[in-house]
């Protein structure tokens, strides 16, 4: 009988254990000394973690050119939040490959050594930033949840989960975290052209936004500061090519002598843009050193 009995506890046991490695499991805190960046991402059985992100981004803020009025605004927010006085959410859209990420991370290499923090969240994941929160709440770092090229379809539960945390939530936001995301569009559900027929009139001519549009602009007014890029203009590009390729080691010579196949790159991409200069910087330099 006591056989039996004890082959009975060891299946329920064995049981018990496979069950456990199914079901979801509270987030686990990691060792914060490790990294000054981590990465969200949730496993095929729906665990999520944090990884410690080993190579951040060497890019200073004094090395970002041209967007001197955004990277203003990003530092003094950012400067506010690590001082512990009050700051915002930020929400950063407009043309691509314009530095809106590389702000961001060149923030976080400048404030680093006053205890700022990041944790990087995919879009999917958006769902779990309630645990996140609730996970750093109590330490004494400051992290900003960084959310790139951010938008959604509709019905994306992940949507109401990044909403409450920005500004609705029962429970209290934490002043010792923000959220700072990206995006090429300001409003970041899609909107359509039947949705117009939702704007009411007043009699006196006033229009008025239906249900449907006021939701769709809802989330985007929850970040209290929003920064905008706008495409590089010609000038601009070629002193960020310039900049690029003096990083790389080459001459002022060099520089100037590579203005016109720097306009024949951007011209070949359909884009005047950070990005598009920093790849030709690449190109060129390597082809010098070859």
């Amino acid at each position: 009988m006591n056989e039996h009995f004890e082959r009975l506890i060891t299946r329920a046991e064995q049981v018990l254990e496979r069950l456990e490695a199914v079901l979801p499991q509270p987030l686990s805190a990691p060792d914060w000394s490790q990294a000054i960046a981590w990465r969200y991402r949730r496993r095929g059985n729906g665990v999520g973690r944090l990884d410690a992100v080993k190579h951040i981004s060497g890019l200073a803020l004094s090395e970002l050119r041209e967007i001197e009025p955004q990277k203003e605004k990003i530092e003094r927010n950012t400067r506010q939040f690590v001082e512990g006085r009050p700051a915002n959410n930020v929400l950063l859209t407009g043309a691509r490959g314009t530095g809106k990420s590389s702000l961001i991370k060149a923030c976080l290499k400048t404030f680093a050594p006053q205890g700022l923090r990041m944790i990087e969240v995919d879009k999917a994941d958006l769902i779990d930033l309630p645990d996140i929160v609730e996970m750093v709440a109590e330490r004494p770092e400051k992290f900003i949840v960084y959310c790139d090229d951010l938008s959604f379809e509709d019905g994306e539960p992940a949507y109401k989960a990044l909403k409450s945390i920005l500004d609705g939530s029962v429970a209290a936001s934490t002043a010792n975290v923000l959220v700072y995301a990206t995006s090429n569009r300001r409003h970041l559900l899609p909107e359509y052209m039947a949705e117009n027929l939702s704007y009411t009139h007043t009699p006196d001519g006033e229009i008025h936004p239906g249900e449907v549009i006021e939701e769709k602009i809802s989330l985007s007014e929850r970040f209290g500061l929003w920064v905008s890029f706008y495409p590089f203009t010609q000038d601009e590009y070629l002193t960020i090519c310039g900049q690029w390729l003096s990083s790389f080691g080459q001459t002022a010579e060099q520089i100037a002598a590579a203005r016109a196949d720097a306009l024949v790159w951007a011209l070949e991409r359909g884009s005047r843009s950070g990005r598009v200069a920093w790849q030709f910087a690449r190109d060129r330099a390597g082809r010098a050193d070859g």
